[in-house]
């Protein structure tokens, strides 16, 4: 399989790393300093595109993806205000993509826990909920992409809470939270690949569940291991489509 990799950086780089391990081949990497390098005769070069780059350059490097019909996983987050208008353009052109949050294989059997746990306490409202996450210092969006996943899991099972809020601890945050708010706690420390944390908090004790992130190396694999899935696939994918949970 030839790979374009959208984002050079440290993601690419060990993205990169495990996609020769695999036996693939790495014909394009786009990073900030050879943007002009992204044109449709170089895409074309391609069987599958992996983007890691940043928020501000996901949506063009999507679309120019579209543009050279070539597939597409996107593991950049905080693009997602446009997801809908996104999935309405791949499906109408003919196009494929997969998303996620996050790719790592333990995050997505976490994301799958989180579900039943609160489908299990939404009987217990004695229970209050919120989310914590922790990032490196470099993550340029808040939440998380793999806390908002986390979170809307939780008000998807969860009859009292309807909507998140977000405060970045070392920032002002005002906003008093309501009994049906869910509160995404977000800290910034350096050097820190990730941790998310739900909490179930009541008089009398507390229930934790807790994902850490050793490296970025799982996020890296399971980007692999997506567009390995993709081959032969048409259409607009969510990285759960990959897991069969049921």
């Amino acid at each position: 399989m030839k790979l374009a990799l959208l984002g050079y950086g440290k993601m690419g780089q060990i993205i990169e790393r495990f996609a020769l391990e695999r036996g693939h081949e790495v014909v394009l990497k786009i990073n900030i300093d050879n943007t002009e390098d992204l044109t449709r005769e170089n895409l074309s070069k391609a069987d599958v595109a992996i983007d890691f780059s940043a928020p501000d350059a996901a949506l063009s490097n999507i679309y120019a993806c579209f543009d050279a019909n070539l597939p597409v996983v996107v593991g950049t987050t905080g693009w997602y205000g446009q997801l809908q208008e996104v999935k309405n353009e791949c499906l109408s052109s003919n196009n494929t993509l997969l998303y996620g949050s996050n790719f790592s294989i333990g995050v997505n059997l976490f994301f799958h826990i989180n579900k039943v746990m609160a489908k299990l306490m939404n009987d217990y409202p004695a229970y209050e909920v919120q989310v914590e996450e922790i990032h490196h210092t470099q993550k340029l969006d808040s939440p998380s992409g793999t806390a908002m996943t986390i979170a809307e899991g939780i008000i998807e099972q969860m009859d009292r809470k309807t909507e998140w809020v977000n405060e970045l601890v070392g920032t002002q945050f005002d906003d008093v939270v309501k009994k049906e708010q869910l509160l995404i706690e977000s800290l910034r420390m350096e050097n820190v690949p990730g941790t998310h944390t739900v909490l179930y908090s009541s008089e009398v004790d507390e229930i934790e569940l807790k994902h850490t992130a050793h490296n970025r190396a799982g996020f890296a694999l399971g980007a692999v291991v997506a567009a390995e899935w993709l081959q032969n696939k048409q259409g607009f994918y969510n990285i759960a489509d990959i897991f069969n949970f049921k």
